[in-house]
């Protein structure tokens, strides 16, 4: 959602996910995704409140806030694959994300971010039952496009807060389905997001962590979702979630050491589709490496300088 938080660990971050919406209900939305990101940079203290252990510490606990250090300025680098399907018509974009994070202070972190790339959209006529066969709105159409892609994020962050506004879908693109001009009115408008959450301890290796976030896309109403998540030191975390006019969700997560994590919802529809849906399912799977890509300095030659990729195990 916001490619600012690329790079915001001090590890190399891997996420695979599986979303199916509303189960039980013909033509329902099914997301699949992957991203990867990593900081580029010195190494450093990882530094938000929604990260995972790793290196042998524990963001859960009250003494890793206490002795939090922002982090010096460093670049991320990052991609994602996501694959949206909805009835007929499945959407997939690529996108390649940079971020630049900067120390305000001696606790607080800013970034901004990037990220751009295609986005597929394809429309399965296959599977659209007409009743004039040759309906001009969509008859000898184009049924696969490609478009342009951006994507932009600005996240201030501490060990035990976190803000941030982003868009996607920043360039608005005309899809074509027909050759008739006439009927081309379907468009990809910009999503608009502002997200906030803090870490609250009830013990020295227990937090809670409530966070909001708001998305607006025009012309359909505003929406929210409220979250609240209990962790339990680096072990594992519970929670809860309602989206505005749609669900209750409940969340289970587990960390296994500092490498890999395994998260899991289920959504409860409290929307009119209630009557047809058994609800909401995702997991997601997490893998942390303990890599970080060293920009260092070299100098070779008449004294020119060259920038160099260095791989930690």
């Amino acid at each position: 959602i916001n490619p600012a938080i690329t790079g915001i660990e001090n590890y190399t971050d891997i996420k695979a996910g599986y979303r199916n919406q509303w189960t039980g209900l013909a033509g329902a939305p099914v997301t699949m995704y992957f991203t990867a990101h990593t900081p580029l940079g010195n190494k450093f203290i990882q530094g938000d409140p929604m990260s995972q252990p790793a290196n042998g510490e524990d963001p859960m606990s009250r003494s890793y806030v206490q002795d939090y250090q922002a982090a010096p300025a460093h670049h991320g680098l990052g991609f994602s694959v996501v694959s949206d399907k909805a009835g007929p018509i499945t959407q997939s974009n690529y996108n390649i994300s940079y971020a630049y994070h900067l120390g305000l202070s001696s606790n607080l972190n800013l970034s901004v971010g990037v990220a751009a790339g295609l986005a597929s959209i394809n429309l399965n006529t296959s599977q659209i039952t007409l009743e004039n066969s040759l309906d001009p709105a969509i008859a000898n159409g184009n049924t696969n496009q490609f478009k342009p892609d951006l994507g932009l994020g600005i996240w201030a962050y501490s060990a035990q807060y976190f803000v941030g506004i982003s868009a996607q879908q920043v360039l608005p693109q005309t899809l074509y389905f027909s050759s008739n001009s006439t009927y081309n009115q379907s468009k990809t408008v910009p999503h608009y997001f502002a997200t906030a959450g803090v870490k609250l301890f009830l013990a020295e290796d227990v937090t809670l962590l409530p966070s909001v976030m708001f998305k607006y896309v025009k012309p359909v109403p505003s929406t929210f979702d409220l979250n609240l998540k209990m962790a339990f030191q680096d072990k594992f975390w519970i929670g809860g979630s309602y989206r505005r006019n749609d669900a209750f969700a409940a969340m289970a997560g587990i960390n296994v050491g500092s490498f890999f994590n395994l998260g899991y919802a289920y959504d409860f529809t409290t929307s009119n589709l209630n009557t047809v849906s058994n609800g909401t399912h995702e997991i997601i799977l997490g893998i942390m490496l303990n890599l970080v890509i060293l920009l260092l300095p070299v100098k070779f030659y008449a004294d020119k300088r060259s920038i160099v990729l260095q791989f930690f195990p």
